[in-house]
């Protein structure tokens, strides 16, 4: 991100001499000016949008500090993370920590995280991945400057051993080449963007089809333009994950659920019960 920069007189004004607490007073608020003001104005500009901006009126679904917008043709998943589990290692209890928008075969994992008043996270947070993925996971990456700016995308050995295949769809199995299954690994393509917003960073993970058909990705482009992300005025240690919580529309959908599945044990007892898949 580039910064303003003061222009310089070649014959400067001359002004009263300032005592050195005026000249560092002078000199955060220039740091402040130059810094806060850019990132909140590109943010405002085109989204994805702060709270209190003026941003588009839109359904969105409420995820607490994420408002993610409605279009047809999107699915929505909340991925969860075990806070506590029983004496076996079984989570008995959770918290959501990423919201998932699916459209065809391309997936969107987006997170929201505190970030510094005066700067954004991205950079390290970059930085930082880009070498997990190349030291732990013998994985590639590239950057380069996407819609949101600076981007990277990482190509990750995707496992195929025999209990991946097959838990695989027969139509999805047929579409890997022999010679990946031969190998045991098939590479795996994942796009990583990042928006630093005022007083918070947006994360978002693009994987399947997405990350190299230009169609799909308009989908979820259009997505993350306009996601709002609601930071709170509380005071939090930056890269700590902004709280999410489940939408009144999955409740009332689980609900509508509950009662038909009630009515068919009551028609018929004899039936087989019902099966719950956990969503992550």
């Amino acid at each position: 991100m580039a910064f303003g920069r003061r222009r310089r007189d070649d014959k400067p004004a001359e002004k009263p001499e300032r005592t050195a607490d005026e000249r560092a007073e002078a000199a955060d608020a220039e740091t402040e000016a130059e810094t806060e003001a850019p990132e909140k104005e590109a943010v405002s500009r085109s989204g994805p949008w702060d709270f209190q901006d003026s941003y588009p009126e839109m359904q969105r679904l409420d995820f607490g500090s994420l408002l993610v917008p409605v279009a047809q043709g999107l699915g929505f998943q909340v991925n969860f993370e075990a806070t506590q589990v029983d004496e076996e290692g079984n989570p008995i209890d959770a918290r959501p920590v990423a919201v998932l928008v699916q459209h065809g075969e391309s997936a969107m994992q987006l997170q929201a995280f505190a970030a510094p008043k005066r700067s954004g996270i991205w950079d390290d947070v970059r930085r930082e991945t880009a070498k997990d993925i190349q030291e732990q996971a013998n994985g590639q990456v590239q950057e380069g400057e996407g819609p949101f700016g600076p981007e990277m995308v990482a190509m990750v050995p995707a496992a195929l051993t025999e209990e991946v295949l097959a838990e695989m769809p027969q139509e999805v199995r047929e579409q890997i080449p022999q010679e990946f299954i031969d190998q045991g690994w098939a590479p795996q393509l994942i796009r990583f963007l990042g928006i630093d917003g005022p007083r918070w960073f947006l994360q978002a993970v693009v994987q399947g089809a997405a990350v190299q058909d230009e169609e799909q990705w308009q989908v979820l482009e259009d997505v993350l333009r306009n996601v709002v992300v609601i930071r709170g005025e509380h005071p939090m240690p930056p890269r700590e994950l902004l709280e999410l919580r489940i939408p009144k529309e999955f409740s009332e959908a689980d609900e509508q659920q509950e009662q038909e599945e009630e009515k068919v044990q009551t028609f018929d007892p004899f039936e087989r019960g019902p099966e719950i898949t956990e969503v992550r």
